[in-house]
Formats: structure tokens, C-alpha cells, sequence
């Protein structure tokens, strides 16, 4: 059990945590407000603003820079890996969800989806329309600049909040 009261008092673990938690939970307001339905998968699910990836590395680096400071290791590792996982939402990932996009539209063009999935025993022809019905790939893979802007907001806002309140005493 002691090693659950040490994951625990990770102060930086816990901020990466709250970080990752404050923006899904902004993903699922945003989505009710602005599109007027409850997404339960905005809870969990990638893409969407604000990033839930950069939120939690932006929090990662300054927890970091917070506890080893500027010119640490630590503080170079984090910033590297921060800077890799916004590349990656802003490149690769989003690519990814703009090709989803256009092979989703492709497919609900029925002989285009029967030729793709001619000996694919898993698809089915759910609305009886005789055309082999694909399930959909998932669009929200990457991010915008500003859903990217918004979770290092988010990430920062956080880990400054954070940091505020658990080292206020020390």
C-alpha cells in the first residue's frame, strides 16, 4: 500500500492528471453547449478543443520547471516530449482526420464500400439498401492550432493553479 500513498503524493503525476481531467471535461461542456447533445466519448475520446494531449504535457513541463527548475534535465526532457506531442497534434494527427473524413464520405457511396469491402465478413447491410454498410472512422483524431493553443492554456492555467495551492504553504 505504500506505494499507492507514494503515486499518490507525486505532486506532478497529480497535476498531469488534473491537466488531462480539466480539458476533457471542457470537450464535454463545449460539446453540449455548442452542439446542444451529451458526447459521453468527449470524456475520453482524442481531438475536439482543447487538447487534452498538450494540456497535459504543458502541465508535465511546468510542474517540472516548478520542482527542478529551468536548467534541469527533467525540465529538457518534458519540454522535448512537449515539443513532440504538438507536432504530432498538429501534423500527423490531424492529417489522419482529414483522411477519415474523405474515406467516410467515400464510403457512403454504396459501390465504392462494396468494392472495398468485398470479403469482409464483419460489415453488414444494416438499412437493407443491398450496399455493404462500413462502420465509420473516427474523424476527431487531431487538432487545430487553437484547440492546441487552448490546452497549453489549459495545461499552464492548471499547473499555475496547482502549484499555487500546493506549494502556498511551504
Amino acid at each position: 500500500m505504500r506505494i499507492f500513498s507514494m503515486i499518490l503524493s507525486n505532486h506532478i503525476l497529480n497535476l498531469c492528471v488534473l491537466a488531462w481531467l480539466c480539458a476533457q471535461c471542457c470537450k464535454f461542456l463545449l460539446t453540449f453547449l455548442v452542439k446542444g447533445r451529451v458526447a459521453p466519448e468527449r470524456l475520453y475520446g482524442s481531438g475536439g478543443m482543447p487538447s487534452a494531449h498538450t494540456a497535459l504535457v504543458c502541465s508535465l513541463m511546468m510542474g517540472t520547471v516548478r520542482q527542478c527548475g529551468y536548467s534541469s534535465a527533467e525540465f529538457a526532457v518534458t519540454a522535448v516530449l512537449a515539443s513532440i506531442v504538438i507536432y504530432d497534434a498538429l501534423g500527423v494527427r490531424r492529417a489522419s482526420g482529414r483522411h477519415a473524413r474523405v474515406i467516410n464520405k467515400l464510403l457512403e457511396i454504396g459501390p465504392i464500400a462494396d468494392a472495398i469491402y468485398e470479403d469482409d465478413d464483419t460489415v453488414t447491410d444494416e438499412d437493407g439498401d443491398g450496399h455493404k454498410d462500413p462502420k465509420k472512422l473516427n474523424e476527431l483524431i487531431g487538432h487545430t492550432p487553437m484547440e492546441v493553443l487552448g490546452g497549453a492554456l489549459m495545461g499552464i492555467i492548471v499547473s499555475m493553479i496547482y502549484n499555487y495551492f500546493v506549494y502556498m504553504n511551504r
